[in-house]
């Protein structure tokens, strides 16, 4: 055998040890999943929503992949809002690396049980929660994306639904209880001058509940229904929207799921771009990067979506220049 052979299988065999020894020492990431109302079933990269498809796919580009360097715990609160604290505490129990937790209420549950374990938060607006004290430098162990574009996207909302419905000037407004987000969409509506009938709040977010909500809306004279972006309308976001047609109430909503459910309209923000960017934030956390330190995400990008067929169950006609406005038509 030639020296310089020799040499190269010696080698090679010195680094068999310490590849070994590396592979058995390869990190092992712990990360919990909180949801308040989707199954468990549905949080993986199988999901018939794109958007956890798409946050998975990203985990995997940023080399995290589950059952080889990544364990993931999946929980949720199935809708019911007075598991969130025990949740929590089980969440917390198990000392993950890290808990990628979505809706306000949720968070700021979690947040109440422990100070350490750092959070990554999809939330409605966090500083006004009270979730994080700024934006750009969020301190303590909590850091995210946030789903909520201020006042100006309910305004939009408003301006959408008119061009639509000119006459409208009675509004509802669909909204779980918990989520703060219904006092920006009163203000919106009522500085346009529109009135706010109800109240017309979801607690526990069953089928029952929701069809009792929408009789009571017809019966107080709505026009037309605002929908607020809280995860447990998403999950339910079919009844919602068959219930909207039943009662031939136009209704904008705030995610794309609702119009591909059957909804009327939707304005809002690229929940798959918010998903993938919750990943990157999972990863520069698994980094060592600290929570309080990078700064919460902010939606810049927006899509309009109109459900042509759903307009025209309830009598609708949409006008060219809308319908050339929006960035889909479903027919």
């Amino acid at each position: 055998m030639k020296r310089r052979e020799f040499v190269a299988l010696l080698g090679a065999v010195s680094m068999l040890p310490l590849t070994a020894r590396a592979q058995q020492t390869a990190k092992m990431y712990r990360i919990a999943i909180m949801h308040p109302s989707h199954r468990i079933t549905e949080l993986n990269e199988l999901s018939r929503f794109r958007y956890y498809r798409e946050f998975f796919g990203e985990l995997r580009q940023l080399g995290y992949v589950e059952g080889h360097n990544l364990v993931i715990e999946r929980f949720s609160a199935e809708g019911r809002v007075d598991s969130y604290p025990t949740l929590a505490r089980d969440v917390a129990a198990r000392n993950p690396d890290l808990v990628f937790a979505i809706s306000v209420s949720l968070v700021a549950t979690l947040k109440e049980t422990t100070s350490t374990i750092p959070i990554v938060a999809m939330t409605s607006d966090p500083v006004g929660h009270g979730i994080v004290v700024s934006i750009a430098r969020p301190s303590g162990n909590i850091t995210g994306v946030t789903v909520d574009a201020g006042l100006e996207l309910w305004a939009k909302r408003i301006q959408i639904l008119r061009e639509l419905v000119p006459t409208t000037s009675r509004l509802a407004i669909l909204a779980v209880r918990r989520n703060p987000e219904r006092a920006a969409m009163q203000e919106t509506a009522e500085n346009a001058g529109i009135q706010v009938v109800g109240p017309s709040f979801v607690d526990d977010g069953s089928e029952e509940e929701y069809r009792r909500v929408f009789s009571r809306i017809s019966q107080e004279g709505a026009e037309a229904l605002f929908v607020d972006g809280s995860p447990e309308h998403i999950t339910r976001r079919q009844l919602i929207s068959e219930l909207a047609a039943q009662y031939r109430l136009p209704a904008i909503y705030p995610f794309r799921s609702f119009a591909e459910a059957g909804g009327l309209m939707t304005y809002g923000i690229d929940l798959v771009e918010i998903f993938r960017q919750a990943a990157r934030v999972i990863d520069q956390i698994l980094k060592g990067a600290k929570p309080g330190d990078i700064p919460f995400y902010q939606p810049t990008k927006f899509e309009f979506v109109i459900n042509r067929k759903a307009a025209k169950e309830i009598g609708l006609f949409v006008s060219e220049p809308l319908l050339a406005r929006a960035d889909e038509v479903i027919e």
